[in-house]
């Protein structure tokens, strides 16, 4: 008798995700399954697939404890933790200097970022943020289809955790820095959609910086201007 093929999910919030799940995972032996709104994620509709697994490539929300209890949720985190547990790791590692990375397949438990880990892969941090997305994306591929293929059992991290802090959109007002180094840096971290770009606000107006390149003694951006927007009267 015929066993029924294997079904996967793939949840991603972003462009790219959709690009390489059509490119590459759904092109993987089983049944793939695209998700890309937080409706799409119900317990319903989990219970209706009965997948093996629910990849998480970004994810903008929580995902709800009865999920992680009914299906094995594994996401990938931009450090090598527990090292850069929590928000915006890409950002966090940048401004403290890292110019390479791992990237962490690891099991989703109710403790953010917490859960055992199944494998690692060295990441490069050079280029813009929506580079080093589409790079991660990329390499999330290969891990998941290694994941199942091997039917890899995760291990528990070891150390001590270092937790990092979710930003806010007001930090990604230019303040002062000590070289063109990290401006170049500050302005590239924050330069992938949907993303709040680095900024400075002059005489009513809002100054956005993007495609930052650094050259001998100076830096090359793309810059968009618009009305500051006013401060809501009280």
């Amino acid at each position: 008798m015929t066993q029924p093929p294997k079904r996967y999910i793939v949840a991603g919030c972003k462009s790219w995700h959709r690009r390489v799940f059509g490119e590459v995972l759904s092109k993987l032996e089983g049944e793939w399954h695209y998700v890309g709104e937080r409706e799409q994620l119900s317990l319903e509709n989990i219970r209706a697939l009965r997948p093996r697994y629910a990849f998480f490539l970004h994810w903008s929300w929580k995902v709800p404890p009865e999920i992680l209890d009914e299906v094995e949720c594994v996401c990938f985190h931009m450090t090598d933790v527990p090292y850069g547990r929590g928000g915006s790791p890409l950002q966090n590692l940048i401004v403290r200097g890292h110019r390479n990375t791992k990237l962490t397949a690891l099991r989703m438990t109710s403790e953010f970022d917490a859960g055992p880990v199944y494998l690692r892969r060295n990441l490069s941090l050079e280029g813009g943020a929506e580079e080093i997305y589409l790079r991660a994306c990329t390499l999330s591929a290969d891990m998941i289809k290694q994941i199942v293929q091997d039917e890899m059992q995760p291990l528990p991290q070891t150390g001590e955790p270092v937790n990092f802090r979710r930003r806010k959109p007001e930090e990604s007002r230019i303040a002062k820095l000590d070289s063109l180094e990290q401006l170049h840096d500050f302005i590239r971290m924050l330069d992938a959609e949907g993303y709040p770009r680095a900024f400075l606000s002059h005489a009513g107006y809002r100054f956005e910086f993007s495609r930052s390149a650094l050259y001998d003694g100076r830096i090359v951006a793309d810059v968009q201007i618009t009305v500051e927007p006013k401060e809501p009267k009280e």
